[in-house]
């Protein structure tokens, strides 16, 4: 089912109306009209395009999906694609969802591909900032904008949470399981996948604020500035966490080259305390007559030099914090 509204001289008089009394709406002047498809049938949106002469390659786009933000303008209209995100930590996985718009002075059309974005957000923001609906489409566009931006700043936060407690987690005396290192993984790409999406923003956004748009009243010109503002720090984040992961996947491999190394100290430390009784022992052990062979202070003077030479070495390898 399509959400709808229709705001006469920015005051909000319908809402809820079936997508077939959009023309009727329209008729009337002062009047600006709000249609929402979720999941939408090709013959749905077909039928409306007839109706506001939307164009074929802008309908062909919002019903395919897209990886990449993006702003064309036809004759009639101009085609808006951006995506809502959404961070899953636990399972490090990161939930996009389309959000097409075809924009017009009269008229603002939104195409979701699923549920993931809610609305009710959207129309929220929109009954709070009431007074700029004087401005129609513009301010419906921004009122869009801010809540999928603020999304963006609610992911940031997430990764940065997220990362703190990795970068704790690295120093632990425990060692990191296999298991947390696919999570590892999985969030790294997550974090790859939200920078493609933020970055062309920048560029579908700036495009909006041209001034030969005439779709933005110029009141709304510090507004849609504040979303561009906001993109920006997103993107800058998303880079400066790159930077951060790197960072983190470098320190964790010097950490364990580290701790491998100890290992292969002590190993080869008790290795070489090993080899001491194991050579007299075996220089005692020979089938031909020596000094002590056959006498009990042979025995005592191999179980001493057994006793000294060992314990030497553990001294030296501990003193060299070895063992």
């Amino acid at each position: 089912m399509a959400l709808t509204r229709v705001y006469c001289k920015g005051v909000l008089e319908a809402e809820g109306f079936p997508v077939a009394d959009v023309s009727e709406h329209l008729e009337r002047p002062d009047t600006v009209v709000w249609v929402d498809f979720c999941g939408p049938s090709k013959q749905q949106l077909h039928e409306l395009a007839d109706e506001l002469g939307l164009h074929e390659l802008a309908v062909e786009d919002a019903l395919e999906p897209h990886q990449r933000a993006k702003l064309d303008h036809y004759a009639t209209h101009l085609f808006f694609s951006c995506h809502a995100v959404q961070m899953d930590r636990d399972e490090g996985l990161l939930a996009e969802s389309e959000i097409d718009a075809f924009i017009n002075e009269r008229w603002l059309v939104t195409v979701r591909k699923n549920e993931g974005f809610p609305m009710d957000p959207v129309l929220a923001r929109w009954d709070r900032s009431s007074d700029l609906a004087v401005h129609g489409v513009g301010f419906l566009l921004y009122g869009l904008l801010d809540v999928v931006v603020d999304g963006y700043f609610e992911t940031i936060e997430a990764f940065d949470d997220f990362y703190d407690e990795v970068s704790e987690a690295m120093f632990a005396e425990t060692p990191v399981q296999p298991s947390d290192q696919q999570h590892w993984f999985r969030t790294r790409q997550a974090l790859i996948q939200f920078h493609r999406l933020v970055v062309p923003m920048r560029e579908a956004v700036s495009g909006l604020m041209r001034r030969e748009q005439s779709t933005i009243d110029e009141d709304l010109y510090p507004y849609y500035q504040d979303v561009y503002d906001h993109v920006l720090r997103v993107s800058e984040s998303t880079d400066a966490l790159r930077d951060l992961v790197s960072t983190i996947v470098e320190t964790n491999l010097s950490l364990r080259d580290y701790q491998t190394n100890q290992i292969m100290k002590r190993v080869t430390s008790w290795a070489a305390i090993i080899a001491v009784p194991t050579l007299i022992t075996g220089w005692y052990g020979m089938n031909v007559p020596y000094p002590g062979s056959g006498e009990t202070w042979g025995v005592a003077a191999a179980a001493v030099l057994v006793l000294l030479m060992s314990g030497a070495l553990y001294l030296v390898f501990k003193r060299r914090d070895w063992l």
